[in-house]
């Protein structure tokens, strides 16, 4: 698919300067930190962020007022419940909130709807089962901020409720005790893109203070933290910079045991933002996607190697069947769309009888990614007349927006331009299709096509090793931070083929000078016949240090590709 290579406006050659000699880096660093924002004091934060990097957790809303609540719960011995989802960023803060609570004398329990029974947030059978047990204090975590009838119920039925949540409110707050989240509209707190996670470590840095406790009380969270922020794509920058640099150099080191399992049994050699991207989110989710979240909680929770162990095993076997399932759903879209051209269609909307509903969202993802445009997969069962549904969409195209103007074909639905999710009636499927391609035909969705942010234009003649490795300091990346992509213009093909039976494409590339470097491109092995031996080409892509046999030599990893003009 051809792509739109956009480069940064021009370089300002003196902030550029300036960056390199105040903080001793190279100009390649320095150019990719002031192409994106990244200037003056914010530097060495960026680069080197420590503990006194964190903000005043008392600026954030409402949280004098649950610290108050959470002493008096302490103290008292009150009967508490963490109410969270079943998503990484959830278990994590469950996972964080019980233990620190329970260091302070509280034993916590917790609850977790199922995905597959339940959906997301509080619901009110939920809330009357709780009530039950006599609990006197709910704290949800990663939910509850549009919550609204069901915190009035559990107020009624005897339960004060604390609300930490990140995601967007709506005009309406609940009515109770304490709602943090700084994506409220009267926030002041400087950050407002913390993870669920995020927002649940800065209520335990509050009560530290408050109960003048070391800061090693809060700070040896941080992996944990770290683990929970990268794997809910949030921005990491600000504060979730903080969070995940030093995050990611504890879980070097973790104390947790459940995780030390999980990345044990993931084989991942190298812990970074990739491996918790790529390693744990997913064995995580899949817990939950298969209704089985509290497993993952009890991993995190764990304090015995052995049977962390076995649980983590355990996992990785759910992974595999997440995995399979998702291999089954999507080959059998993708059979529909090839059959049915619809990769011509201004959005691929499509339904399957007895699809996994925690996992359409995933495949949904996939056929946005290959087809670049709007999708909606829904899954129907042969019992129920409601079927449950995920969209993705592309940047430029408002999913939601385009939602609410299907209304009357949807029984529900919820999300934000980019990803939702829908239910729908068997008998209004159709109408709802025909009425939501329609709207993408007359939007300008069809005319979108996936951009590559160029950071820079570099010679291979002029690259080094040392050059390759300073890139390291960027990490981790992530959204609003995102490995850097570089072009190199009118390069010679020396050599070019496939590898594992087509799939992948393997490059050698040669400058005037004959100077040669390897390009790798993943899943781009169907592009090896577009060219031959001798051709002038472009290449954008990543930088990194490739070792085989002890010998490390710099590669490309391609992103695209085309003939020199």
């Amino acid at each position: 698919m051809k792509k739109k290579w956009q480069y940064y406006p021009n370089k300002d050659e003196k902030q550029i300067e300036e960056i390199q000699k105040e903080y001793k880096i190279n100009k390649l660093l320095a150019t990719i930190l002031s192409n994106r924002g990244i200037i003056g004091e914010n530097v060495g934060t960026f680069l080197n962020p420590t503990r006194h990097d964190f903000h005043d957790p008392y600026e954030m809303p409402d949280m004098k007022e649950a610290i108050t609540r959470i002493i008096k719960a302490i103290q008292n011995k009150e009967k508490t419940i963490i109410y969270g989802d079943y998503d990484v960023d959830g278990i994590t803060s469950i996972t964080i909130l019980k233990s620190f609570l329970k260091d302070r004398g509280l034993e916590v329990d917790s609850y977790i709807p199922n995905r597959l029974q339940e959906g997301y947030g509080l619901n009110e059978a939920a809330i009357k089962k709780i009530a039950k047990e006599n609990y006197t204090l709910m704290i949800t975590v990663d939910c509850g901020i549009t919550g609204i009838k069901e915190i009035e119920l559990a107020k009624s039925l005897g339960m004060e409720v604390i609300v930490t949540d990140h995601h967007e409110p709506t005009n309406e707050l609940p009515n109770t005790i304490a709602v943090i989240d700084c994506k409220r509209k009267d926030n002041v707190y400087p950050f407002r893109e913390l993870a669920g996670v995020g927002v649940v470590f800065k209520l335990i840095q509050a009560l530290s203070i408050k109960l003048e406790l070391d800061e090693k009380e809060y700070l040896k969270y941080l992996d944990i933290v770290a683990v929970g922020t990268i794997s809910d794509i949030v921005p990491l920058i600000d504060e979730n910079r903080v969070i995940t640099k030093l995050g990611l150099k504890l879980i070097n080191c973790t104390k947790n045991v459940g995780l030390k399992a999980i990345l044990n049994d993931s084989g991942y050699s190298k812990i970074d933002s990739t491996t918790i991207s790529f390693g744990v989110a997913p064995r995580i989710n899949a817990c939950g996607r298969m209704g089985l979240a509290n497993e993952a909680l009890d991993l995190l929770l764990e304090s015995d190697s052995k049977k962390a162990a076995e649980i983590a095993s355990k996992i990785r076997n759910y992974n595999n069947l997440r995995q399979q399932e998702e291999k089954k759903i999507f080959e059998e879209a993708d059979n529909e769309i090839k059959e049915n051209h619809l990769e011509n269609s201004p959005a691929i909307v499509l339904c399957g009888n007895n699809w996994h509903s925690g996992v359409i969202g995933i495949v949904a993802s996939k056929i946005t990614e290959i087809y670049y445009k709007p999708s909606i997969l829904v899954c129907f069962d042969d019992e129920g007349d409601i079927g449950k549904g995920s969209g993705r969409s592309v940047l430029g195209f408002d999913l939601h927006l385009a939602l609410m103007n299907c209304e009357d074909t949807l029984e529900g639905f919820g999300g934000h331009s980019m990803a939702v999710g829908v239910s729908v009636k068997k008998d209004k499927f159709e109408r709802f299709k025909n009425e939501f391609i329609e709207l993408v035909k007359k939007s300008d969705a069809l005319n979108l096509v996936p951009i590559l942010n160029i950071d820079d234009i570099l010679n291979i003649d002029e690259i080094d090793q040392d050059m390759v490795k300073s890139l390291l300091l960027l990490e981790p990346y992530g959204e609003a931070n995102q490995m850097p992509i570089f072009a190199f213009k009118n390069l010679k093909i020396s050599s070019i083929r496939t590898l594992s039976e087509g799939k992948h494409l393997k490059l050698e590339l040669k400058s005037n000078n004959n100077n040669f470097i390897n390009v790798i491109g993943f899943n781009l092995g169907n592009l090896a016949s577009e060219y031959k031996i001798g051709d002038r080409v472009d290449v954008a892509g990543n930088l990194g240090i490739n070792s085989y046999n002890g010998i490390e030599s710099i590669q490309i990893n391609l992103k695209d590709i085309m003939k020199t003009i």
